[in-house]
């Protein structure tokens, strides 16, 4: 096993101005399940290619251990990827798909065997070795997948939106299995997604990436409770924190920090709002509560967390104001944290 370092790491693809990874400095512990989130576009995909050794490395270098692997070739990098396509050869018997690496690494045949038969019983694959890849779910491809990657025992896996293809019920399910397994293995891991609920369930830590730049990388529960600037308050969480315009400064509320209040409350708090409901989701033990609020003027759309049994209705107004010492506060010309 071994750490991994992004040394002021920089992509620049050819023909661009700017870079699609901008002096990435990121250290990933030995061991630890390193989450890369952010939308589309914002160079995490870019910054597991240059890792894998997929993409150039155009400034800075890339350390697995202490080893300097900027410019080694992938297959001798000791790294192992899991793509959310799977890349499962079909005519491939399940215990073949797994083995194959092994195979052209020169491994002999018995312990070939030994390495498939003990990530089949880790995943739960034992019965499915002998079975071609279209006599299996989604989820079971992708324990394939991550069976391949596991048997070489590598010093570090690389996983590119591994459950993108999986139906929403078989994700959530996945993730528990993924995440698990990986700290049993004790293996480094960098996982990319672009969703951000996946990133807070799975990650020890989440860097999150904006435009080729690292905004905040840290634990789910800070980047939560104390997100360092306007952008990263604005992705992390679901639904997302209301952001206010207060001139100098933006504040930032999430919805469960929000109760109810009457309207002469409204009418004197500076952080209360009357919000006309246009939508209601009732989740059970919660519902949320998307509406607009006036705003300087302007309508500004709202989200309040309330109680699951709620007698709200959609075209109902509600009146909140804010819990004072769970607001959060950033400045309107940097978008960094002030309070």
């Amino acid at each position: 096993m071994a750490s991994v370092t992004f040394d002021s790491t920089t992509r620049l693809y050819p023909g661009s101005t700017t870079p699609a990874v901008d002096s990435l400095n990121l250290e990933i512990e030995d061991g630890e399940f390193l989450v890369l989130v952010g939308p589309s576009g914002c160079g995490k995909s870019t910054t597991l290619r240059m890792l894998a050794g997929l993409e150039d490395v155009n400034a800075g270098r890339i350390l697995i251990g202490d080893r300097d692997v900027t410019d080694v070739a992938p297959k001798d990098r000791d790294i192992a990827m899991v793509f959310q396509n799977y890349a499962l050869y079909p005519h491939m018997s399940v215990a073949d798909n797994m083995g194959f690496a092994l195979k052209i690494a020169g491994v002999d045949k018995v312990e070939r065997r030994k390495r498939i038969e003990e990530a089949g019983r880790l995943l739960d694959l034992t019965q499915y070795l002998d079975r071609k890849p279209k006599a299996l779910s989604g989820g079971q491809r992708q324990r394939v997948a991550m069976g391949r990657a596991i048997v070489r025992s590598p010093q570090v896996f690389l996983m590119d939106e591994p459950l993108s293809n999986l139906d929403a019920k078989l994700r959530v399910q996945t993730r528990t299995q993924i995440a698990s397994l990986t700290r049993r293995l004790g293996v480094t891991t960098v996982y990319v997604t672009h969703d951000q609920v996946e990133a807070m369930t799975m990650g020890d830590r989440v860097a999150v990436l904006k435009d080729g730049l690292l905004q905040q990388v840290d634990t789910p529960s800070n980047l939560y409770d104390r997100p360092e600037n306007v952008f990263v308050a604005g992705f992390i969480g679901s639904p997302a924190m209301n952001l206010i315009d207060e001139g100098t400064q933006t504040i930032g509320v999430r919805p469960e920090n929000l109760v109810q209040a009457t309207e002469a409350e409204v009418a004197t708090s500076k952080h209360a709002w009357a919000v006309e409901v246009d939508v209601l989701e009732e989740l059970g033990a919660d519902a949320f509560a998307y509406g607009r609020t006036k705003i300087n003027g302007e309508d500004k759309e709202f989200v309040v967390r309330l109680e699951g049994r709620t007698s709200v209705r959609p075209g109902d107004t509600i009146h909140v104001h804010a819990v004072e010492e769970r607001i959060h506060r950033f400045d309107n010309a940097t978008g960094k944290r002030i309070g």
